[in-house]
């Protein structure tokens, strides 16, 4: 399951209204970040589930990308350095490529099985962000 999504499409986001502004409409963007249930662990085993989408450091690839920035790129920082910085210890970064949207869903749907298998996990909330 997720805990929360953080995308500018998501009226709560700091950033919707300029993104109502500058982006099509309709239209918010392909990045976007998540925090499955079971924290650091749970994001750690969701990006060695995923089998359709690359662990990468990069954005705006046509294809798609994910990455867990607090055991990668900010895993020199300490938890408060990494707290300043945006990053959150369960925090899934994903940049959505080209691929078909139900192949990017059904890798989400068994990777996010794999963070939390006694439960049925879905991706009902990050279906309103793609």
């Amino acid at each position: 399951m997720v805990e929360w999504v953080s995308h500018c499409s998501l009226e709560d986001h700091p950033s919707h209204a300029n993104a109502k502004k500058y982006f099509r409409k309709d239209t918010f963007g392909a990045v976007l970040c998540f925090g499955p249930k079971g924290g650091f662990e749970a994001a750690k085993t969701f990006i060695n589930s995923v089998k359709l989408m690359t662990h990468l450091a990069n954005v705006g690839d046509a294809k798609s990308l994910v990455i867990h920035p607090a055991s990668t790129t900010h895993q020199q920082l300490t938890e408060a350095e990494q707290g300043n910085a945006g990053v959150k210890p369960d925090m899934v970064r994903v940049s959505i490529g080209i691929e078909a949207l139900a192949d990017i869903i059904a890798d989400f749907d068994q990777a996010l099985a794999a963070t939390t298998p006694a439960e049925n996990a879905t991706v009902d909330e990050l279906r309103k962000a793609l």
